[in-house]
């Protein structure tokens, strides 16, 4: 069965929605099947695989709320064979009011992933939305394992110590098999005296992982979206999506 793995951190623009789309492109490289789900009301990663929302009809508003409502029936193909979407819209915002009446909310999601989904995929990724609510609990207990990405900045730094201390409360409490993959420097630029702190800082945060792999600023990784593809696709021999490749490598080992 397809491994779940949720793209977490409370913080906003730290390149959680970049680095799902981008390490699903090249987890498909790597001739893996993958469906990234979209879990922030904002639908960026929708959008920047290529789907016009104004053509979505079933989304993962009704796939939280409607218990008739299955996941199979509202994934859609990308532009990109092998990687295909469970979008979202604005709806998922008032859906996520609705969950907190709900009985199991925090099991929602966990309960949609049914195994005739994950049979059929070998990645799940979760972009969770920037904020530590009820979306990014139900991602939490739904996955297998978390990647934090984590901008190397000193504010950033800062977020990630609240968002380990609710990760370690869902493995006590609701998802004993949850496992953290890893901190995943983003944004870095090697050329200044702070980026290179910052990494160091990130590598002496705590008992968990960073990945050997750093996202570092790219222009290409910002136009990828535009085309709907990820950047395996749409610049395949750049920087960049050699080091999502590295990173697809490290999350295989790390299974």
């Amino acid at each position: 069965m397809g491994k779940v793995i949720a793209m977490a951190n409370q913080k906003g623009g730290v390149g959680k929605t970049t680095c799902a789309i981008n390490l699903g492109g090249a987890l498909v490289e790597m001739g893996k099947r993958v469906l990234c789900m979209d879990l922030d009301p904002q639908a960026n990663l929708s959008v920047g695989l290529g789907l016009d929302l104004n053509t979505v009809e079933g989304s993962m508003a009704n796939v939280l709320i409607d218990p008739d409502v299955t996941l199979r029936s509202i994934i859609r193909e990308s532009k990109t064979k092998r990687l295909d979407v469970a979008p979202t819209t604005i709806e998922l915002s008032s859906a996520e009011v609705e969950l907190f009446s709900a009985i199991g909310r925090e099991m929602a999601l966990r309960d949609k992933l049914t195994p005739d989904v994950l049979d059929e995929y070998d990645y799940v990724i979760i972009d969770c939305p920037p904020t530590l609510g009820l979306l990014t609990l139900n991602a939490l207990v739904a996955a297998d394992g978390v990647i934090i990405p984590v901008q190397t900045q000193y504010y950033a730094l800062k977020g990630v110590a609240a968002l380990l201390r609710i990760i370690k409360t869902v493995q006590a409490r609701l998802n004993p098999e949850l496992k953290v993959l890893g901190l995943l420097p983003t944004f870095y630029d090697s050329r200044t005296i702070l980026g290179r702190d910052m990494l160091d800082s990130l590598k002496d945060l705590g008992e968990h992982q960073v990945f050997s792999t750093v996202i570092r600023q790219s222009v290409k990784v910002g136009e990828a979206p535009t085309a709907g593809v990820p950047i395996t696709v749409y610049e395949p021999r750049s920087d960049a999506a050699k080091a999502f490749l590295d990173l697809a490598k490290e999350v295989v080992r790390a299974q």
